[in-house]
């Protein structure tokens, strides 16, 4: 089956889907600006397709693990990017974004189901209108990660 890249709305549709997978056709429709129908034939397109599989959010195409990496970001304007981080609150495997010290401004960690889509996502991100630099350092191992709080998410 041929797979189409994400556009902007079906990446606005899963990230709506992750903070609330049960929410309703017509909900959805009102937040990503699309008729009901429209929003049920994407949904559809995206089931077909493996991004969304047994009402579980799969950032990406199917068939690999896991991959996530970090991405350093600069901003032109460290103040007043705003619209970089906008930007990347639409991408749903964008899992954190902090602002930082130093050369870069922005520690951006992406998990995704491929290396493709952790590609296609830096590409996004490298053409933000105020992005002037990023450099990317792919994860190879993660011996320690943790919940909010101290709670260990898994080790």
């Amino acid at each position: 089956m041929d797979r189409v890249s994400l556009d902007q709305i079906d990446q606005r549709i899963l990230a709506e889907l992750t903070k609330n997978a049960r929410m309703s056709h017509a909900e959805l429709a009102t937040k990503v600006l699309l008729s009901r129908n429209a929003v049920r034939q994407r949904i559809e397109r995206m089931e077909r397709q493996g991004y969304i599989q047994g009402y579980t959010i799969v950032a990406g195409p199917p068939g690999q693990g896991s991959v996530s990496a970090f991405l350093m970001v600069y901003r032109k304007d460290r103040v007043r990017g705003s619209d970089v981080i906008t930007v990347l609150r639409s991408i749903p495997e964008v899992v954190l974004c902090d602002v930082v010290s130093g050369d870069f401004d922005l520690l951006v960690r992406v998990e995704a189901r491929s290396l493709e889509r952790v590609q296609e996502i830096w590409e996004q991100i490298a053409a933000i209108p105020g992005v002037t630099d990023t450099v990317t350092a792919m994860t190879l191992s993660s011996y320690i990660r943790r919940a909010p709080g101290g709670a260990r998410a898994t080790e």
